[in-house]
């Protein structure tokens, strides 16, 4: 079985498709392990907030098989795939990694770029798994993003509760 992060946002109605989402990876793959919740500003495009996170399970389909079920969750979540690619979404799943595949695998790039670019991708892959390996730059992610420019882009750490449990809460 391979392990797979997944970054998971929303800026429409976000709570509740950040938990429809969850719900449905917990009944098509199991076990999820996460990452808190971040909010941030929208990049690319001027926009709500978004919230962000990254999800950790394992499973037994390919990455077009996996790319194609995540696609599913999303239009399951009502994501209109009809505007401009930088656009408000009710739901966004990327595969980031998918064990140590590098490159265009079944239509999908892995790493996934955003990784290194983006602090609501980084962060919270770094929070999940602080000590599991970028596949190309074979630096952890923790170390990634010590060494991340935060002032390029700013989150802040949202409280959020899935099932009745908190997965992230604001300090003081």
């Amino acid at each position: 079985m391979a392990q797979v992060f997944v970054s998971i946002g929303s800026n429409i109605n976000r709570e509740h498709y950040i938990n429809s989402c969850l719900d449905a990876l917990q009944i098509e793959f199991g076990e999820l392990e996460l990452s808190s919740v971040y909010e941030s500003e929208a990049v690319g495009f001027d926009g709500d907030c978004f919230y962000n996170m990254v999800a950790a399970f394992h499973t037994e389909l390919s990455v077009g098989q996996l790319n194609l079920a995540l696609k599913g969750i999303e239009d399951r979540n009502q994501r209109s795939r009809q505007g401009p690619k930088f656009s408000g979404r009710t739901l966004d799943i990327d595969i980031l990694t998918y064990d140590a595949l590098i490159g265009d695998i079944e239509g999908v790039a892995l790493p996934r770029e955003e990784i290194i670019h983006n602090a609501f991708v980084l962060c919270p892959l770094a929070e999940l798994a602080p000590k599991e390996c970028h596949p190309v730059l074979a630096e952890t992610y923790q170390q990634l993003w010590l060494e991340y420019d935060k002032a390029s882009q700013k989150l802040w750490l949202v409280d959020f509760s899935w099932q009745d449990e908190k997965i992230s809460q604001m300090s003081g």
